[in-house]
Order: structure tokens, then C-alpha cells, then sequence
């Protein structure tokens, strides 16, 4: 089975409140703008009780915002994307048991105008993918001619590919974490989640200053019966390159390029990086929330015996790993593939380092439900 490229790579692209306290001073910004992260200015409507997402990816960014962000959205769409079935049950309910209206699957076109409309959301959030028009096609002209604002979360990995953007990742997160902190009136607990980013981050670039980086292979779409589709150098690439990796050489595409085996076997990663998750997990490794990692594990090693890949230092070496997909696409989770990738590059550097610490503390300090394992594993010794 091979999976269509582009679904795949776009899949790649958390106390109860009650409904009465959904957003606190929910009026205090009574008829305020707000600029969404497609660079729009879009007025607000004094009171956001109902919406709608065009990606449910970003009830994750809600939740670390709000303690029940699914009493806030009415309708989602393209729920694969989460790559994780307990993420999806997790959030698919509001508090009295019914479930989050589904009004799309995939693809642009799936997304139905009726069901967003019929839900009368205060706000929709979509994406480049969800709505290529970019608040000029015919989703956004139509929602707005009925007083339906829509703004965009998602400007970088589900743009065209063969587009280029030059934002750092954890830049664009924090943009992000601003945006829906305005939404949702939780500015100061954005600024808070901003900060505790920006100290993981700086502890890991402090660490990595003048270190060499290590050659490294990072695989965004792992399957037993393809190879190899290695990340590009923007977004992906970007995350590997401030843990302390250097991706191939070979590789130009900002977003994600197929390579030879051969040109990977002579590139020599002294590390590789699978990806996997709960989608499709018949033909790649089932990495992610909730799921067992003994057979993860196995899924792992399969992947080391395609053609080509015992020759490679990381195999031989035994180091090899895989990260949920989550870790690369869901912005305030990417601080964890930041560090988990570094204590893989580095481990001598980063012996001390505990990626299980920084999301014990997420867990704590900002989701209201924590966020399971295994979001990562690894071969022999470094599991």
C-alpha cells in the first residue's frame, strides 16, 4: 500500500470549565481586531463562544489555553491530522456528551459550507490548505457574507510545496499562541507558554553553541515499502538543524524530497529519525499517544531492513528512533521533537536532559488532559 504523497505530508503539516465561563471577560475586547497568521486584519465579534476548525489540530494549541476547549469549538474538520485516536476521543465531546459536529475530511473540497453555516460559529479558523484562497476564495466569501470572520492558523507546512518561507518554527508558534490568546482572552497565559518555550529553547541553543552538528537522517514519511522521503529544509529541516542535526546535503525542497537510497547511503547519517503515528499504522511504525511501543519498536527495526539501510553508521550504531508525527506539526509541541532530537544527536552533551520532564511539566502546567506517551521511542539501549 503507498500512501497519496500529499495527504501524507499534510497529515505531518491539550479541571472542566463549564460552557457558562468559556471565556473569561469574554467582553473586554468588545469589537477588537486581530491579525491572524496569514497577516490578515480581521475584526472580532464581542463574544466567541462557537467555532469552527478547518484543521483539528489546533484544539491542541486551545488547550493549552483553556481547560475545556472543546465546549468552544462546534464543528472541525480533517480529524486524521491529529494522528492519534485517543487525541480525537479526547476532545471530540463537549460537556454534556455530544459530539464536535465533523463538516470536513482530507481535502479542501470535502469542507462543506452548509454544515459551517448551519453550526452559526462566531469565528473559523482555517489553514492554506483548508481554504487555498487565503481569505479570497469561496469558503471565506461566503461565511463572510453571512457574518462568519474567518482567520488562518497555519501559513508554512500546508502551503504549496514548491513555496518558500523563511520563519523559524518557534517564531511562528509564538505568533500563534498570541493569536488564540487573544482569542480566547488568555493573553497572559500565552505569554507564559511563550516563555517556557523560549528557556527550552535557549538552554538547548546555549548547549549547542560551537558544537559540529551530526549528520542526520529525518524520514517524514516512513513506510516499509517506500523510501526516501526525507525532511526539507524549512520547518522540519529548521527543527533539526536547532537540535544540533544537519540534514543531507542533497536535499534543497523546503517542505520534504524523495532521495535515493544510494545518495543516502552515501550521505552516512550518523543518525536516523523515523516518523509514525496512529494513521496508516499497517504500513509504518504506530508512534504516538496511547499506543503500544513494544510493537512500535518492531515497526522501527522493519524500517532498518529496507534495501541499503544496514550500511548506514545510525543502524549499525543503533541509533535509530522515531518521533510521533504530533511533535512535528503541532506547534506548542514542537519544543519536545527539539529536545528529544538533541539528546539523540548529543547524548553525551545532553545526558542530563529529560524530554518526559519537559512534557511531565506541560502536562501540569498547561493541559487540562495530559498528553499520553509514547510520543517518542527508540532502538536497543536508547528507549
Amino acid at each position: 500500500m503507498l500512501l497519496n504523497r500529499r495527504k501524507f505530508s499534510l497529515l505531518l503539516g491539550a479541571a472542566m470549565a463549564a460552557p457558562s465561563v468559556a471565556l473569561a471577560n469574554a467582553g473586554a475586547d468588545a469589537s477588537s481586531h486581530i491579525t491572524d497568521m496569514a497577516g490578515r486584519t480581521v475584526k472580532l465579534p464581542d463574544h466567541i463562544k462557537r467555532i469552527v476548525l478547518l484543521d483539528a489540530r489546533d484544539i491542541l494549541s486551545m488547550a493549552i489555553l483553556h481547560p475545556s476547549p472543546s465546549d468552544l469549538v462546534v464543528g472541525w474538520a480533517d480529524t486524521a491530522r491529529l494522528d492519534s485516536e485517543i487525541l480525537r476521543t479526547t476532545y471530540d465531546r463537549h460537556a454534556d456528551g455530544s459530539l464536535i459536529e465533523t463538516v470536513g475530511g482530507s481535502s479542501p473540497g470535502t469542507v462543506s459550507h452548509e454544515k459551517i453555516i448551519a453550526l452559526e460559529p462566531d469565528l473559523v479558523v482555517a489553514t492554506a490548505f483548508s481554504e487555498p484562497g487565503l481569505g479570497n476564495g469561496e469558503l471565506t466569501q461566503r461565511l463572510e457574507q453571512v457574518g462568519i470572520p474567518v482567520i488562518f492558523s497555519n501559513m508554512s507546512s500546508n502551503v504549496p510545496s514548491g513555496s518558500k518561507t523563511a520563519t523559524n518554527p518557534f517564531d511562528e508558534m509564538a505568533a500563534l499562541m498570541r493569536m488564540w490568546g487573544k482569542i480566547l482572552d488568555r493573553r497572559n497565559r500565552a505569554e507564559e507558554f511563550i516563555s517556557f518555550v523560549g528557556k527550552h529553547q535557549k538552554a538547548i541553543a546555549d548547549r549547542l553553541a560551537g558544537i559540529t552538528p551530526t549528520q542526520a537522517y529525518l524520514e517524514i514519511q516512513s513506510t516499509y515499502d517506500d523510501c526516501c522521503w526525507a525532511a526539507g529544509q524549512q520547518i522540519w529541516g529548521d527543527l533539526l538543524r536547532q537540535a544540533g542535526g544537519r540534514n543531507l546535503s542533497i536535499v534543497e525542497a523546503p517542505w520534504y524530497a524523495q532521495v535515493s537510497i544510494e545518495q543516502l547511503m552515501a550521505e552516512s547519517p550518523d543518525v536516523y529519525i523515523a516518523s509514525g503515528g496512529a494513521y496508516a499504522a499497517e504500513i509504518r511504525p504506530a508512534v504516538g499517544p496511547g499506543l503500544d511501543p513494544v510493537p512500535a519498536r518492531a515497526a522501527l527495526e522493519r524500517l532498518t531492513g529496507r534495501t541499503g539501510f544496514s550500511t548506514l553508521p545510525a543502524v549499525i550504531n543503533n541509533r535509530v528512533h522515531c518521533v510521533w508525527t504530533g511533535l512535528l506539526t503541532i506547534a506548542p509541541l514542537q519544543i519536545l521533537f527539539l529536545e528529544v532530537a538533541a539528546k539523540w544527536l548529543h547524548p553525551d552533551l545532553f545526558a542530563d536532559l529529560s524530554p518526559q520532564q519537559t512534557l511531565d511539566d506541560i502536562n501540569r502546567l498547561y493541559l487540562g488532559t495530559p498528553l499520553s506517551g509514547p510520543c517518542w521511542i527508540s532502538l536497543g539501549d536508547n528507549a
